[in-house]
C-alpha cells in the first residue's frame, strides 16, 4: 500500500509550508491528512478506484486531487513546488521535539542551518543560545531532544506493528485465495505481538511451491523482489519499505517451522536445550531421534512431545515461561476474544470524527455489548474540550441512544485533564453525573508529573489513569516520573491503568503491566479511538496484555455490564 509514502509526503509539505511561514490553517489541514491515511486501515489505492478520497476525514477536495495525481503519476507537484528551495535535511530537523518552524527558519537564516551536524555543532559552539529568545536554557532541552531524536533513528529499520497489520493481513488473505495453500501464518516479532519489528517472516505450507511464489511476487503490495527461491522468497512492501520473507514448507515441518521462526531466539535455544536433554534434536524441520523425524507437522504436537503445556507465542521470550509450562502452571491469558467494550473513544463533540451512534454501529460490527464515551475535557481547548453545557447535552443523547439501542448501553464517561495542581477539570457536581472518568495529562510534560498523578489519583472520582507514561514510539520518551510511585498509589487507590491500544502509544507498555500486574492492579485496555478505523487497534492492546502474562479477570472491559459497573462504582 501506498498510504505511509502519501502521509510522509503531506507531512513533508506541510513542514515546508511551516518553515514558509504560510497560512496556519493550511498547514493544520496537511498534517491532518497525514495523520488520517498514516492510520488508515484501507489501502488508499482502493479508496480511489471504488470510492472517493474525500470519504476519509480530514482529506478535502484540494488535497484529494493531489493524492490522486501522485496515484497516477508517481509525482505531487504540491510537494515539487513546496520543497523545492528547501534542503531535506532541514525539513527532517522538524521532527526534533520542541524545535518549532519559527526557530529552524531563524537558525537557518542567521547561521546556515542546514542539517542535524549543523544544528548540533551551533549548541555546541554557543552561537545557538545567543540568538534572541533561545538562550542556554532552550539550548540544553534541544539538545537533550536531539539525543533522544538519534536513539529513535538508530532503530531504522524497526517498523510499528501497528503499521504494518493491515497490509500482512492482506497478503495473508491473498495467500490463503491460492488453492494449493492450505496454512499461512505471520511469524517473528509479529506473532509475538512486540510493538516494534524489523522485519515480516510469513511461513506458507503448500505442495506447490512455484505456484506460491509466482503468485506472491506479482502481488501489488510488492514493490521490489530481491531474492526468489523454490522455498523462500524475499521482498520489499510498497510504500512501507519494509523486508517480507515468504517460507514455503510441507506439512510435515510446518509446525516445527513455525516454531522457529516465531521465536524469540532465547526461547529456542532454551527449547533446543530441553530437547537435547531428551535426547533429541530440533529444528526447522522436525523434532528427530537420530536421523528418525517424530515430530513437527504441529506446535501442539512438539510441545507435547516435550511434555510442555502449549507455550503462547506471546509469552515466547525465555523469561520462565518454559519452566511454567514444563509443571503445567502457565496462566490463562485475556484472549483477542474477550473484549466486551471499548472505554475510551472520541466523538465530534470534542475532536473525533463520528457521532456516537457511528460509534455504537462500530461497536455492535464487533459483537460489543457496551461503550464508553469519554471526549476531552474544558481545558483540552486543542481538542476542543466540552464545556459543561455540551457534556450535558452529549448525555442528553447517550440517554435518547441507550433507549433505541434497548440490547446495548452507552456509558458516559470523559477524558479528563490533569491540571497543574493535580486536580481534575471538572467540578464534583459534574464528574459525579458520569458513569467514569478517565484522568489523562496532555500538558506540562516536566512540572510534577509524578506529585500530579498521585494526586489525582486521590480523586474519588477518577476511575482510569489513561495512557501513564506519555510515551509515543515514535517521537518521544513520554512523561517525567516515577512510574513505580504511581502504581503503588494506583494499588492504593484501587484505580485502574489504561493499556493504550493505539500502535504508536501501546501505554503502558508490557513490563510497566507485568510490574503493576504483580501489584494486584487491574487494566482496561482502550484504543483511544477518534475515528472507526482505530476500534481496529485493541489488538494491539490484548497483544500488550498476553505478553504482559495478563489474564481476563484483570482486564475490567473483559466484565459482563453488570459485574464492570459494579467494579468502577467501586473505584469511581
Amino acid at each position: 500500500m501506498k498510504n505511509r509514502e502519501i502521509a510522509e509526503i503531506l507531512s513533508e509539505i506541510a513542514k515546508a509550508l511551516a518553515l514558509s511561514n504560510d497560512n496556519f490553517f493550511k498547514i493544520r489541514a496537511y498534517e491532518r491528512a497525514a495523520r488520517a491515511i498514516k492510520d488508515l486501515p484501507e489501502d488508499i489505492e482502493k479508496i480511489c478506484k471504488e470510492g472517493s478520497l474525500t470519504d476519509i476525514p480530514g482529506v478535502g477536495e484540494g488535497i484529494a486531487k493531489k493524492i490522486k495525481e501522485y496515484l497516477e503519476t508517481g509525482k505531487m507537484s504540491k510537494y515539487e513546488e513546496v520543497t523545492k528551495d528547501i534542503p531535506h535535511s532541514l525539513l527532517t530537523l522538524l521532527d526534533i521535539r520542541d524545535l518549532g518552524s519559527k526557530t529552524l527558519g531563524v537558525l537557518h537564516k542567521e547561521l546556515g542551518v542546514l542539517s542535524l551536524e549543523d544544528l548540533k555543532k551551533v549548541i555546541e559552539d554557543g552561537t545557538f543560545a545567543k540568538i534572541e529568545g533561545l538562550g542556554e536554557k532552550t539550548a540544553e532541552k534541544i539538545l537533550y531532544n536531539i539525543r533522544e531524536y538519534e536513539k529513535r533513528m538508530g532503530k531504522q529499520g524497526r517498523f510499528l506493528l501497528g503499521e504494518v497489520m493491515l497490509t500482512v493481513n492482506e497478503i495473508v488473505k491473498k495467500l490463503k485465495n491460492i488453492d494449493s495453500v492450505t496454512r499461512v501464518i505471520p511469524c517473528g516479532s509479529y506473532r509475538r505481538m512486540k510493538e516494534t519489528l524489523g522485519d515480516i517472516d510469513i511461513l506458507v505450507e503448500s505442495k506447490d511451491n512455484k505456484k506460491v511464489m509466482k503468485k506472491f511476487t506479482s502481488f501489488q503490495e510488492v514493490k521490489k523482489v530481491l531474492e526468489s527461491g523454490e522455498t523462500k522468497t524475499s521482498v520489499i512492501i510498497e510504500g512501507q519499505g519494509i523486508q517480507m520473507d515468504l517460507r514455503v514448507v510441507p506439512e510435515e515441518s510446518y509446525g516445527a517451522a513455525l516454531m522457529y521462526f516465531t521465536g524469540s531466539k532465547d526461547h529456542n535455544v532454551h527449547i533446543r536445550s530441553l530437547a537435547q536433554r531428551r535426547g533429541l534434536k530440533i529444528n526447522e524441520y522436525g523434532v528427530f531421534r537420530g536421523s528418525m523425524r517424530i515430530a513437527g507437522k504441529t506446535e501442539e504436537e512438539i510441545h507435547k512431545l516435550l511434555h510442555l503445556q502449549f507455550i503462547p507465542p506471546e509469552l515466547r521470550e525465555d523469561r520462565g515461561e518454559i519452566e511454567l509450562a514444563m509443571k503445567g502452571n502457565l496462566p490463562q491469558l485475556v484472549n483477542y476474544n474477550d473484549i466486551e467494550g471499548n472505554l475510551h473513544t472520541h466523538t465530534k463533540y470534542s475532536d473525533g470524527e463520528n457521532t456516537i451512534r457511528d460509534l455504537v454501529l462500530k461497536s455492535l460490527e464487533l459483537e460489543y455489548s457496551y461503550l464508553g464515551i469519554s471526549d476531552h475535557s474544558k481545558t483540552a481547548s486543542y481538542a476542543n474540550g466540552l464545556s459543561v453545557t455540551e457534556l450535558k447535552k452529549q448525555s442528553e443523547e447517550i440517554d435518547r441512544l441507550n433507549e433505541e439501542f434497548n440490547e446495548f448501553t452507552i456509558l458516559k464517561g470523559i477524558e479528563c485533564d490533569i491540571l497543574l495542581d493535580g486536580s481534575l477539570d471538572y467540578d464534583e457536581d459534574v464528574l459525579s453525573s458520569l458513569d467514569y472518568v478517565i484522568g489523562a495529562i496532555h500538558s506540562h510534560f516536566k512540572k510534577n508529573v509524578t506529585l500530579r498523578m498521585e494526586k489525582a489519583l486521590e480523586n474519588p472520582y477518577l476511575t482510569i489513569l489513561a495512557h501513564p507514561t506519555g510515551r509515543l514510539i515514535s517521537k518521544r520518551k513520554g512523561y517525567e516520573l516515577d512510574i513505580e510511585r504511581v502504581m503503588d498509589k494506583a494499588k492504593e487507590r484501587e484505580k485502574i491503568l489504561e493499556i493504550n491500544a493505539y500502535y504508536d502509544r501501546l501505554d503502558l507498555d508490557e513490563h510497566n503491566t507485568r510490574e503493576a500486574y504483580k501489584r494486584g492492579i487491574k487494566f482496561c485496555i482502550n484504543t483511544d479511538a477518534h475515528n472507526l478505523r482505530m476500534f481496529d487497534w485493541m489488538d494491539l492492546g490484548v497483544g500488550i496484555a498476553r505478553r504482559a502474562w495478563l489474564g481476563a479477570s484483570a482486564v475490567i472491559n473483559t466484565y459482563k455490564l453488570k459485574d464492570l459497573l459494579d467494579l468502577i462504582k467501586r473505584n469511581g
